[in-house]
């Protein structure tokens, strides 16, 4: 039995939360008197605060000392309870817990299927839980009488649903997302100790989100536009965003020009138009003025612009970074992610017309693919350098404008991106998740690159604001699977709940704890600096055209017909003549060729050439063949590829049948189109029409089988839709078998049997029967456009 301090002096210190004696309370005052808990709680907390004496980790913030920063002193409490925020936590309750609180957790973070809610076999119920009884009906005074202000249900349901939408990102409005994971290939410690290229094997929880720039919300997925690659790195070190664009460089070169540059390519102020569009005048006023943009512009007005699916577009990580090993040592980086499938694009047409069927195709095309199990996968590859290999270069490896040709450093692959699941709701994970230059880990750091810089700090500020406030990190998709422990408190919609009295660093009162992790803990490399504050760039950034040339000369001749295409297009639509001008004579510096045919395009002589800005003379690298779209034709699978299979009555079912599944058999799309829904007949077989030409047009297919059957061709001759489906599959050089009769609907809509001057279309497959064409026609639909049918302007 306790025995009881007989006077209990000191117990009132316990009891009270205000001042206490000298030399503290002791362990015997109040026994018996005092709560045993409450006593051994104020007297643990006094003897782990005087474990610490002094903050033995002061010195090692001056001098030299602090270049290598020390673990930060802790001390373990001997009670749990000395760390308590109350002696109550062991009061536990169905909401409260179980009365064991966590120690040295967080368990705010972690998997999202502590935040997974299925209402399977549920009752409605209000926000606070409350079974909803009547679902149809507000509350009134009478069946025909005013509605009651009381009604709290219904007042929940209408206020919830005005406040449901937040505001959209200022740029990568548009976009979608997966989840799924990087798998290392092997160590790469001798260049980085960055998590995820730890170990062979390893594989890391990634969240990935492909997006447009320019356009809202609810703009299309095929606008001419960059598209953002941005990829999360759920690591053991925390999160780490890598985020990128589909094309390696940009429009500028320092962040100051950044709000200018997205005020100018959004839709014009005084009338908000035109949408997920470039082709207007204030865009092309500020880049014709801007000739640090022209290498960009060749990018943008290229097939990159236009890419076929998110599943088949290159990702880069733009900047040049640094990757640090463990013993210090820095080497400069690009990230380059390569598809699997290979590097696919759409034409100008049938982007358009795409933007018209099917607003939301890219996003359709990614969901459909990883339903179907056809997962995209992409290899990440590393271009790694020295600063002494840097300064060599004819180009400054800070700006942003310009690349390292893959001739100069060539790409090293160090993993794979595979893509596996859909989100379970689209706005609280690809709209909710929030992407931030600064969020890097361990073995990653940020070099000097002055666009870089301003997006460290623009992304997490936009954040703020478009996720209501600082918390936005422990929304459940933003949280790390990396314990979170630091002293930031407070703010709206705070999810965690803080153990303990202490909120600040140095403490005695917690144990020192959380502290500081010295070497293990991110450190930034401690690049020497020896400059004078100046607002300026480097004379190297002054190339603004040598690499534009690089580029355009490293295309093919049909790429090349496209990017003049494009400019012409875009120019066109511009009203002021001297706008159009100004672009023209950037373009003189890059190729004349080019500047010609946009010049011809836009019914002008050739204005004389841009004034260069340096009177450096800029060498211009040798072509890149890495460069052209076609370098990257993919590995031949026909994965979730479409194919649109023409059928009326009296089409030849079993052949029909036999292409179907020799397709699906292959991983591709097949679909029945007909004049409408219901059924056909053919030789002994029935078959299901899945689609009609109304509803799917030929630009949302790969490509076209027109089987055998004289009456089906008859009817499907006079059936305008289907002329037209054939001729823009024939316009958009996708491939095409005709069978039999089916030779016969090609020649109603114009289209030959041989190219314009002659030669055989490699793509076009004229045969008898369908077991002649089934296996050359899978074959080219894995290959990547032939373009050999394009005249300009298209002669079907």
């Amino acid at each position: 039995m306790t025995k009881k301090n007989a006077d209990g002096i000191g117990a009132g210190s316990a009891l009270s939360t205000v001042s206490g004696p000298a030399a503290g309370v002791s362990a015997s005052a109040g026994q018996g008197v005092a709560p045993a808990e409450l006593l051994r709680k104020v007297v643990q907390s006094a003897e782990l605060s005087a474990a610490m004496p002094s903050n033995p980790n002061k010195p090692g913030e001056y001098g030299d000392a602090a270049r290598c920063p020390v673990t930060g002193a802790s001390v373990k409490p001997a009670d749990p309870l000395a760390v308590a925020g109350t002696v109550t936590e062991r009061n536990g309750s169905p909401k409260t817990g179980s009365g064991q609180p966590p120690q040295g957790e967080n368990h705010a973070g972690g998997s999202l299927d502590r935040v997974r809610v299925d209402s399977g076999g549920r009752a409605l119920t209000t926000n606070q839980g409350v079974p909803i009884a009547d679902n149809q009906n507000s509350l009134k005074a009478g069946l025909r009488g005013p509605t009651a202000l009381e009604d709290f249900i219904l007042r929940e349901k209408i206020t919830h649903f005005d406040h449901e939408r937040i505001p959209e990102r200022v740029v990568h409005a548009r976009g979608s997302a997966a989840h799924g994971y990087f798998e290392n290939y092997q160590p790469l410690g001798r260049f980085t100790k960055a998590a995820p290229f730890a170990e062979a094997g390893k594989r890391t929880p990634v969240f990935v989100r492909f997006s447009t720039v320019a356009g809202e919300r609810g703009s299309i997925d095929t606008a001419r536009d960059v598209r953002g690659f941005a990829v999360k790195f759920y690591t053991d070190e925390g999160n780490w965003d890598l985020v990128g664009n589909n094309i390696p460089v940009f429009f500028i070169q320092d962040a100051m020009k950044f709000p200018d540059l997205v005020h100018a390519v959004k839709p014009e102020p005084h009338f908000a138009m035109p949408q997920a569009s470039s082709a207007h005048d204030t865009y092309w006023d500020f880049v014709s003025l801007t000739p640090e943009s022209t290498h960009m512009l060749l990018w943008q007005m290229s097939d990159r612009a236009i890419p076929r699916s998110y599943r088949t577009m290159q990702g880069f990580g733009v900047h040049t970074f640094r990757l640090i090993n463990d013993q210090g040592e820095a080497v400069f980086c690009k990230f380059h992610w390569t598809p699997v499938a290979g590097t696919h694009s759409l034409v100008w047409d049938e982007a358009v017309k795409l933007g018209g069927a099917d607003p939301d195709f890219h996003r359709r095309d990614l969901w459909e693919a990883i339903e179907a199990g056809a997962y995209p996968e992409w290899e990440l590859g590393l271009q790694i350098f020295s600063e002494a290999q840097a300064e060599s270069f004819d180009f400054d490896v800070l700006d942003a404008t310009k690349l390292v040709p893959e001739e100069m450093v060539p790409v090293i692959p160090v993993g794979r991106l595979v893509l596996d699941r859909n989100p379970d709701n689209f706005f609280a994970e690809t709209e909710q998740v929030a992407f931030c230059t600064a969020h890097i880990i361990p073995g990653i750091d940020f070099t000097n690159d002055p666009l870089l810089q301003g997006r460290i700090h623009s992304y997490v500020d936009t954040q703020i604001s478009r996720l209501g406030g600082a918390n936005f990190h422990e929304i459940p998709i933003n949280a790390p699977l990396a314990q979170v422990h630091n002293n930031q408190r407070d703010g709206m919609h705070r999810q965690g709940i803080p153990r303990g009295r202490v909120a600040y660093e140095p403490n005695s009162l917690g144990g020192g704890c959380p502290f500081q992790a010295g070497m293990r803990g991110f450190t930034s490399f401690p690049e020497p600096v020896a400059e004078d504050k100046v607002r300026g760039k480097p004379e190297k950034f002054a190339d603004h055209y040598s690499q534009a040339r690089l580029f355009w000369r490293s295309q093919t001749a049909a790429e090349q017909q496209h990017i003049v295409n494009a400019f012409r297009f875009e120019l066109t639509r511009v009203q002021v003549p001297a706008i159009r001008e100004r672009v023209v004579s950037l373009l003189v510096n890059v190729d004349e060729v080019l500047a010609q045919g946009v010049a011809d395009g836009l019914g002008f002589t050739l204005p004389p050439a841009a004034p260069l800005v340096s009177d450096c003379d800029f060498p211009v690298p040798a072509p890149s063949p890495a460069l052209s779209l076609l370098s990257q034709p993919g590995d031949g699978s026909i994965r979730a590829r479409r194919v649109a299979i023409l059928v009326a009555e009296g089409v030849e079912t079993e052949d029909v049948a036999a292409l179907y599944q020799a397709i699906l058999a292959d991983g591709g799309v097949p679909r029945l189109l007909g004049v409408r829904l219901g059924q056909v007949t053919g030789n002994g077989r029935t078959l299901p029409v899945e689609a009609t030409l109304e509803a799917m047009p030929a630009v949302l297919f790969d490509a076209l089988v027109i089987p055998d059957g004289e009456a089906a061709i008859a009817t499907l001759a006079q059936v305008g839709n289907a002329l037209e489906f054939v001729r823009d599959q024939y316009r958009h050089c996708k491939p095409i078998l005709a069978v039999g009769a089916g030779g016969r609907l090609l020649d109603k809509a114009g289209i030959g049997a041989a190219l314009a001057e002659g030669a055989t279309d490699p793509a076009l497959l004229r045969v008898s029967t369908m077991k002649e064409g089934t296996k050359a026609f899978i074959a080219l639909l894995g290959k990547p456009r032939d373009y050999s049918r394009e005249v300009d302007p298209p002669a079907v």
